[in-house]
């Protein structure tokens, strides 16, 4: 039976999530269709494109994507402090970006003048939609909704088109936001799509990868931004030339069927989270079936348990084993 969205997230023990939506129709996502040999491949575009744009206006960060044949994978950071921080004008300009609102937030937007009672109506109302632009389950639902209707409308019909919820895993702590990024980034390599991360399109990992040849990162993705230091910008505490390598090797090593070893890279990422190559290349190639409603270490996962009023956790002999430091 599924849980109630409110069991998986826990913005107290972490703002990072893994979602994953499954499409149910046989004419797929994206791909080619064995049975008719049309091709969908173009709607990998429409998801890349509706997803970056969301992260324009959501408080939400993209941190790693890879859109499948007939699914998607989506790793986000929450950022609650900044959608408390937007002013009632900022929330209303990005609301009106998905929605129409209500006559008063669009007499407010047009700078009419409104009476007291109204004003305190409109407060309520901007409220509701502060909270909506950190939600997760919101933003998947401007996602997966968008896309379905323009699948509707391509393959003339109504209906499902998604799975009625998508999966989400929480991710309590830096070694499972990194392993989790690289298993979405090598999703198109482990299914064959691709055999290098810079080839994949439709991903995050051929995004950073394109944009450190030019000295850049990405603009519409969460940024690395070093080892961590005081007063650090906001991002992910390490180095994106590290993180591009460590995928490419891991890689290389799933390409190869090679089980056990990362070769020719000590990578100070692994380093730095304690593992050893072993764990990670079981961590990128395996991360979803050994873990279920949230990943990390077994303190992290306890602690999350209580948040959010589990019995029991489903991965804790894993986590002692996979998590654990090497």
């Amino acid at each position: 039976m599924p849980q109630p969205r409110k069991t998986q997230i826990s913005l107290i023990d972490t703002p990072y999530y893994h979602c994953v939506s499954r499409c149910v129709r046989h004419s797929f996502l994206c791909g080619e269709d064995k049975f008719t040999g049309q091709s969908y491949e173009h709607r990998r575009g429409w998801v890349e494109e509706r997803l970056l744009f969301l992260a324009s206006v959501f408080a939400i960060d993209i941190c790693a994507y890879a859109v499948m044949s007939n699914h998607t994978h989506v790793v986000v950071c929450v950022d609650k402090d900044m959608a408390d921080n937007w002013s009632m004008k900022e929330i209303i300009r990005r609301w009106h970006q998905l929605y129409q609102g209500t006559l008063l937030s669009q007499k407010y937007q047009r700078e009419d003048s409104l009476s007291k009672s109204e004003f305190m109506s409109l407060e309520e109302t901007v409220t509701i939609y502060r909270q909506r632009l950190y939600d997760i389950s919101w933003l998947m639902r401007n996602l997966n909704e968008h896309i379905a209707r323009e699948a509707n409308k391509e393959d003339g019909c109504t209906g499902r088109f998604w799975e009625g919820r998508f999966k989400s895993q929480a991710l309590l702590d830096e070694s499972a936001v990194l392993a989790c990024m690289a298993y979405v980034d090598l999703n198109p390599i482990r299914a064959k799509m691709n055999s290098t991360p810079e080839t994949s399109k439709h991903t995050s990992i051929q995004q950073r990868i394109h944009a450190l040849i030019k000295g850049e990162q990405p603009r519409k993705l969460m940024r690395f931004v070093g080892n961590y230091k005081q007063n650090m910008p906001k991002g992910i505490a390490y180095s994106l030339i590290d993180y591009c390598e460590l995928v490419d090797c891991t890689g290389r090593c799933i390409r190869e069927d090679k089980a056990g070893y990362i070769e020719h890279h000590n990578s100070p990422i692994l380093e730095g989270l304690g593992l050893n190559s072993e764990q990670w290349l079981t961590l990128t190639t395996e991360f979803e079936q050994h873990f279920h409603t949230a990943v990390g270490s077994r303190h992290m996962l306890q602690q999350f348990k209580q948040h959010t009023d589990h019995l029991r956790i489903r991965g804790m002999a894993k986590a002692r084993v996979l998590l654990q430091q090497a």
